[in-house]
C-alpha cells in the first residue's frame, strides 16, 4: 500500500486547525496563536509569518504579520481579508503615520475625544496632535512619556485678531505643553497688499514660539495665486518652518497644486503642510509627492489603515466638514 506523507501532513495540519478552532469556540486552551508559536511560525500578531510556501497553518494572523502581501490582494481587488477574532485593525500603511497631525479642532469636543485622540496618536505613531490652545495642557497630560507633541493653533480659525494677540496666545499655548504653533496669517492684510502688516504678524508669532516651529496657515481657498505666491514668501522671510493650505474651516482645502506651488515659492528651507479634505491613504500619496512634508488630517486612523473607499469620502464630504473640525 502506497503511503503519501505529503497528503498525509497536509491531513495532519487540516485535523489540528479544525481542533484548535473547536477549542477556541469552547473557550480552551491553547490557542491558534500558541499553537503558531509552537511550530515556530511566530509569536504573535506582530511577528513576520515564518511558515514556509505551501505550508500555511491558517493562523489567520496575515494582515498583521504580511501587510504588504494583502495590501497588494487588496490592491488587485479584494473586498475582504480573513483575521482571527480578537486582531485589531492593523496599519496596513504606517509609513504615512510620521507625516500626520492628529487633528481635534471643533469647538465642542469632549475630554473624551481629546483623550480617544491622543490614545490614537500614541498607538499609530502619528507626529503630533493638534488641538485648540483650551485643549493643550489636557492632551500634553494624556501625551506625557510617549513622545508625541502637541500642536496649538493661534488665531483661529479667521486670521483676523492682532500680532500682539496672536503672539500672546502663541506664548501662552506653549506654556500649556505646546511644541509647536499654527498660526492664521492675516487674510485682509493680504488682500489689501498690506505686506508689511502681514510680515509683522507672522514675525511676532515665530519669535514668540522659539525655538518652536511656526506653521502660518494661508487659507489658500481665500486667495488668489499672486496672494498665495506673496503669502509663501513672506512666510519665508519671517522665519516661518511651514507654510500649510488651509484651516479646514474655510472654502476648500488642500489641491495638489497648491502644494506644489508653494513648494516651489518656499524652497527646501521651508517645509509645506497639507490640510483640508486629506481622508484617504491616497490622498496623503498625491500631497507627499507634490511636496508636502506634514500633513493635517482627522481621518487619521483611517488614512494608515489603508482608506481608499471613495464613496466613504463623497459621503463626508455630503455632510460637510469632518466630525473633528474641519479637517
Amino acid at each position: 500500500m502506497h503511503c503519501d506523507m505529503s497528503n498525509d501532513r497536509e491531513f495532519d495540519q487540516l485535523v489540528s486547525l479544525i481542533t484548535e478552532r473547536v477549542r477556541e469556540a469552547m473557550g480552551g486552551p491553547p490557542t491558534m496563536a500558541a499553537a503558531a508559536a509552537q511550530h515556530g511560525h511566530g509569536h504573535g500578531p506582530g511577528s513576520p509569518c515564518k511558515a514556509a510556501k505551501g505550508e500555511c497553518t491558517g493562523c489567520g494572523w496575515s494582515i498583521a504579520r504580511r501587510p504588504d502581501d494583502v495590501k497588494k490582494i487588496v490592491d488587485i481587488g479584494a473586498a475582504r481579508v480573513a483575521a482571527s477574532p480578537g486582531l485589531r485593525a492593523v496599519d496596513v500603511r504606517a509609513d504615512l503615520a510620521p507625516y500626520i497631525d492628529h487633528t481635534l479642532l471643533k469647538a465642542n469636543a469632549t475630554r473624551e475625544e481629546l483623550a480617544t485622540l491622543c490614545q490614537e496618536a500614541a498607538q499609530h505613531h502619528f507626529a503630533t496632535v493638534c488641538v485648540n490652545p483650551s485643549s493643550v495642557s489636557f492632551c500634553a497630560t494624556k501625551l506625557r512619556g510617549t513622545g508625541i507633541p502637541v500642536v496649538a493653533v493661534v488665531g483661529f480659525p479667521l486670521g483676523a485678531t492682532t500680532a500682539a494677540a496672536k503672539a500672546f496666545e502663541a506664548r501662552e499655548a506653549i506654556r500649556a505643553g505646546a511644541a509647536e504653533i499654527d498660526m492664521v496669517i492675516n487674510i485682509t492684510a493680504i488682500k489689501a497688499r498690506d505686506y508689511e502688516t502681514v510680515l509683522d504678524d507672522i514675525k511676532k508669532v515665530v519669535e514668540a514660539s522659539r525655538p518652536y516651529k511656526t506653521k502660518v496657515i494661508l487659507e489658500t481657498g481665500m486667495l488668489s495665486r499672486e496672494e498665495k505666491i506673496v503669502a509663501c514668501a513672506l512666510s519665508k522671510v519671517a522665519g516661518a518652518a511651514f507654510v500649510k493650505t488651509s484651516t479646514g474651516f474655510g472654502p476648500g482645502g488642500a489641491t495638489v497644486d497648491d502644494v506644489a506651488l508653494m513648494k516651489s515659492i518656499v524652497g527646501d528651507e521651508v517645509e509645506v503642510k497639507a490640510s483640508g479634505g486629506v481622508r484617504t491613504a491616497d490622498d496623503v500619496d498625491a500631497m507627499l509627492a507634490a511636496g508636502a512634508t506634514r500633513i493635517g488630517a482627522s481621518a487619521s486612523v483611517a488614512i494608515v489603515q489603508g482608506a481608499t473607499n471613495k464613496k466613504a469620502d463623497d459621503k463626508s464630504r455630503r455632510f460637510g466638514s469632518s466630525s473633528r473640525g474641519g479637517y
